[in-house]
């Protein structure tokens, strides 16, 4: 069973070593470069999830997605789009409904900071807005009771911000659990990948 781990906005593919470094099942995941899918395209989520699905759908067998933030905006759009290829959900940090006002603000920030920062990651200042620019109209809300696959859902005890819709989410999906990671911010697999870890082995065990 391949699974997808998919980084978050700000990310990289080796956010998730330590994570996955304490995996019973790290023989089976892949963990793509989002930038890497982007190269040459337009930088915008339609695009982006355009090349995600593509890969996914590449692989004969079911898949186990595990996404954080924008990773798991795409793992749910996927596996609203094609249920059939999916066999578990992982969505860590994960917003159902673009929340308008937060993206807004983030953009902001985004607009002030230097290059430079963005530089080590792959994805250019500009990339960053058009990104969020563009994934503001989506709303899942209409389509994640459908999903029928066991759900992960989990966020930082210190995550403010996602916290209302991952227990919302949890509470809107039938067959989902629901567990928040002491001592972790928004970036789960960076501030406690240990107690991430543990979480996916007795998932992964339990499905």
């Amino acid at each position: 069973m391949k699974k997808i781990f998919i980084h978050g906005l700000g990310q990289s593919p080796s956010s998730w070593d330590k994570t996955v470094s304490q995996l019973k099942y790290s023989e089976d995941i892949i963990c793509p470069d989002l930038a890497d899918m982007l190269h040459g395209r337009e930088v915008c989520y339609q695009s982006l999830y355009d090349e995600f699905s593509d890969m996914c759908s590449k692989f004969d067998n079911f898949l186990d997605l595990c996404g954080l933030s924008l990773g798991a905006v795409l793992a749910l759009n996927y596996s609203i789009d094609h249920p059939e290829k999916i066999n578990s959900l992982v969505l860590i940090a994960a917003q159902y409904k673009m929340p308008k006002g937060l993206l807004k603000f983030q953009n902001i920030l985004f607009r002030f900071m230097p290059d430079s920062m963005f530089k080590s990651i792959g994805f250019k200042k500009t990339d960053f807005i058009g990104l969020c620019k563009t994934m503001s109209e989506l709303d899942f809300s209409g389509f994640v009771r459908n999903i029928s696959c066991p759900v992960l859902v989990a966020y930082g005890e210190k995550d403010n911000a996602n916290k209302k819709a991952s227990v919302n989410l949890a509470d809107i999906l039938e067959n989902s659990e629901l567990k928040v990671v002491s001592d972790s911010g928004h970036e789960v697999n960076i501030d406690a990948p240990e107690k991430l870890s543990a979480l996916l082995n007795d998932f992964y065990d339990s499905i």
